[in-house]
């Protein structure tokens, strides 16, 4: 049987690297002065941000269900019997449970596997559906194990400024002010299904960096006791950093994992847009 697994891009992965992986995405809508463009299609990353660095309002959203459909329909005139369709989290955005109503006139040929990851810890498990459908696994079995696994996994995400979560409405004017004053930089996690307040960090960005990693390796020893370093995958990510910051992050990371390989992905627009840029984050992935 024919499985296609199809992600968004709130994975890390986009339309180029999936056709070398052998996976179908979907890009996320983003929108500038209300006008619609198309993550890793037809908006970059530069252009990204420099519409967020300036005072252009930019917001996402998630995949319309004409284009998801769309796609689905696509898939199946090419030839796939069934297919695995593995969103950002529903913790995260209401696009799952709308994919998952839609799946329901698609019975026995799309599976909407809610694994409740983003970013990261989503890379894994797509790349982890594309190996079982290789191997022979079906759409149901697919979805209903990463589901079941979806908790395996951890995510820290730090910010450099609290400008954007303003803006966003996610913290008020005032202690957005109260916390640039005092160079306060919030760390964010996502332990389940939504991003939480972990821990407030006074001073550098490197402070939060290396507070994030004893936190990430605390939770391998005490969450995840007994994984081998073979089936712990950890993944790094920013938002907009410079290519000098990207080698820095990995190699503060490799100090506190060296038996670990590690990888890095830009930020997704849907996280970046309301972190803005400087954010910086890791998450791991228990393999089975």
């Amino acid at each position: 049987m024919r499985v296609a697994i199809l992600t968004d891009t709130n994975s890390g992965i986009l339309t180029n690297e999936a056709e070398s992986l052998g996976i179908f995405v979907m890009p996320m809508p983003v929108l500038i002065d209300e006008q619609v463009f198309y993550e890793g299609e037809s908006l970059e990353e530069d252009e990204f941000y420099a519409a967020l660095n300036s005072e252009r309002k930019v917001s996402t959203s998630q995949p319309s269900p004409g284009d998801v459909l769309d796609t689905w329909d696509r898939l199946l005139a090419d030839g796939y019997e069934q297919i695995v369709y593995i969103p950002m989290s529903s913790g995260l955005s209401a696009g799952c449970m709308t994919a998952k109503g839609l799946a329901q006139d698609y019975e026995d040929k799309v599976f909407v596997a809610d694994n409740h990851r983003i970013s990261v810890t989503l890379r894994p498990s797509v790349l982890l559906a594309k190996q079982m459908a290789d191997k022979g696994a079906v759409g149901a079995e697919i979805a209903s194990f990463l589901e079941r696994d979806a908790y395996r996994s951890s995510i820290y995400l730090a910010v450099e400024t609290l400008d954007h979560l303003k803006r966003g409405g996610r913290v008020s004017p005032a202690a957005a002010a109260l916390g640039t004053l005092l160079n306060i930089k919030p760390i964010l996690t996502i332990q389940g299904e939504k991003l939480e307040p972990y821990a407030n960090v006074r001073g550098s960005m490197k402070r939060c960096e290396e507070r994030m990693l004893a936190a990430l390796k605390s939770d391998i020893e005490t969450r995840f006791p007994g994984a081998y370093p073979d089936k712990v995958c950890i993944g790094l990510a920013g938002a907009g950093l410079t290519e000098e910051m990207k080698a820095e992050w990995m190699e503060l990371a490799r100090e506190t994992f060296p038996e670990t390989e590690l990888f890095y992905d830009p930020l997704s627009a849907s996280i970046a847009a309301h972190t803005g840029p400087g954010a910086v984050g890791l998450g791991v992935s228990i393999l089975p």
